[in-house]
């Protein structure tokens, strides 16, 4: 489909807020190959956008995780925001405000699915918040952040709730182009109170391993536990090794 042009209203209805400077949310829905395609002046791609929204979100949604948990560590904080605040989370966003339908992409991305990518859905959902943030301040930027990801921030709030093989599925396609696979490796104990172990491996390395007494529940835990360690390898200098 192509980009519907200048009337935003049910973009804007979606979303919450009413733009002051359409222009803005139009630099936030343009890709750069575009504008490769079709140079105009006085019109950006969304890249300078992705960082401020990157930002903003990160802000956001850490002020909204420090609020209702107030007992977290720094640690689980992050932990947190990076369930919220990632490539695949942001896609959904995205995804439900029918982003992609808006996204003005030159005839190579339009070819190969760009509408549905979930990096350029991700960068476009950032790219809109800082537009938000540009034309009507923090106080509708955080407005508009905290009703769009209400559903995940309760999901963070309360981990039971988080189906951490969907999330560790949508983070290793994304990111690394594979998925993940289970095996059980070991059991333990009577048929009526069996414990099973699982091994995760990514890439055909293994990377955790999980207990439970369903091997549901164990690799529940496995993929927890990958994605922890994901998110340590992440955060970690370049150069200060990590998990081989």
């Amino acid at each position: 489909m192509a980009a519907p042009g200048y009337d935003y209203h049910i973009l804007e209805a979606k979303l919450g807020y009413c733009f002051r400077d359409r222009r803005l949310l139009e630099m936030a829905l343009t890709h750069k190959s575009y504008l490769n395609e079709n140079p105009a002046p006085n019109r950006e791609d969304n890249e300078r956008l992705e960082f401020l929204g990157d930002a903003v979100l990160n802000l956001t949604v850490g002020h909204l995780l420090m609020e209702c948990q107030p007992l977290r560590t720094e640690g689980e904080l992050s932990r947190s925001r990076a369930l919220v605040v990632n490539e695949a989370g942001l896609a959904r966003v995205a995804d439900e405000l029918c982003l992609g339908e808006w996204l003005f992409l030159g005839k190579g991305e339009e070819q190969t699915g760009g509408r549905h990518k979930p990096s350029l859905l991700a960068d476009a959902c950032e790219a809109v918040t800082a537009a938000i943030y540009l034309d009507g301040g923090f106080d509708a930027a955080f407005r508009v952040v905290r009703q769009l990801f209400d559903p995940r921030l309760r999901e963070a709030r309360d981990p039971a709730n988080v189906d951490f093989k969907t999330r560790l599925q949508e983070r290793a396609q994304g990111q690394l182009h594979c998925s993940p696979r289970y095996s059980v490796v070991g059991e333990a104990g009577p048929d009526h109170d069996k414990i099973f172990e699982v091994a995760l491996t990514l890439s055909g390395r293994e990377v955790s391993r999980g207990r439970g007494r369903s091997k549901k529940e164990a690799e529940q835990r496995a993929a927890a536990q990958a994605l922890r360690l994901l998110d340590e390898e992440k955060d970690r200098p370049p150069g200060d090794g990590g998990a081989q």
